[in-house]
């Protein structure tokens, strides 16, 4: 029976959840949760038999061997980083924070432990990874997303935008600034550079408009190989719009094929 413990106990880790108790209960059990807000935690706990314990962190880690972490870009870094000193498991939904520990990956590997990352809200990864066996000269994402789901994203913020009336091009840079600038909205950008040319040389452009109902991620890549393109419209969650329902889904895969 493996013991698995969520960090985070907002609409992924909740899923994660509900999941491992309905599908994967003969072989998965949450005995663990963390979140920094207490009553989201003991919310989740009471839907979970046998109860899990509220713990911290660190403690939490020690206890399982698998940790979700479905928190925030600012801490998934440094969880992955504790996982992996105590060669324990981790499935990181929050990539971005994966960009500020350079080197973690290999750290795994060398530690015996293993850190998975779901697709998220994108499609043609395999693709990716396949084409980097060869050259790859672009990589660029264009994400179309609702103006709400973007609202208290810092660079809206820093450029005092607080509504749009037309299809906008928000931003275009590279992978590396859109984490930073809408940690909350942009992982699957992080997830094509650790899986592609890295977050500097992969290009990131987020439009969006009134119009716009769902979550678009489109992505090019052009190498030796020729070029992909894919596309998906992904419905917001209800109780997250920031959160595409196809990324809760692909944690849930990913967590069926770990366990």
């Amino acid at each position: 029976m493996k013991k698995i413990g969520i960090i985070g106990c907002g609409v992924i880790g909740s899923a994660c959840a509900g999941f491992i108790q309905s599908q994967l209960r003969r072989t998965a059990r949450v005995v663990a949760l963390c979140d920094i807000d207490s009553k989201k935690a003991k919310i989740l706990s009471k839907k979970i038999k046998p109860r899990p314990s509220i713990v911290d962190i660190d403690a939490l880690i020690k206890k399982c061997d698998l940790i979700i972490e479905a928190s925030h870009v600012n801490v998934s870094g440094n969880i992955a980083q504790k996982a992996v000193l105590n060669r324990k498991d981790v499935l990181i939904m929050s990539t971005g924070g994966l960009l500020k520990t350079p080197g973690i990956l290999t750290k795994a590997r060398q530690r015996g432990c293993n850190i998975y990352i779901p697709s998220g809200a994108i499609c043609g990864l395999d693709g990716l990874k396949a084409a980097s066996i060869g050259k790859i000269r672009k990589v660029t994402l264009t994400t179309r997303k609702p103006f709400r789901g973007l609202k208290g994203a810092p660079y809206l913020e820093k450029k005092k935008i607080d509504r749009i009336q037309r299809q906008t091009l928000i931003y275009s840079g590279n992978a590396q600034g859109a984490i930073g600038y809408f940690p909350k909205n942009v992982n699957v950008a992080a997830t094509l550079s650790l899986a592609g040319i890295g977050p500097v040389r992969t290009k990131v452009k987020i439009i969006s408009s009134p119009k716009y109902k769902k979550n678009i991620h489109e992505i090019e890549i052009e190498g030796e190989f020729g070029k992909i393109f894919t596309k998906a419209e992904n419905v917001p969650s209800r109780e997250n719009p920031k959160t595409s329902q196809l990324a809760i889904f692909s944690a849930l895969a990913k967590l069926k094929e770990i366990v």
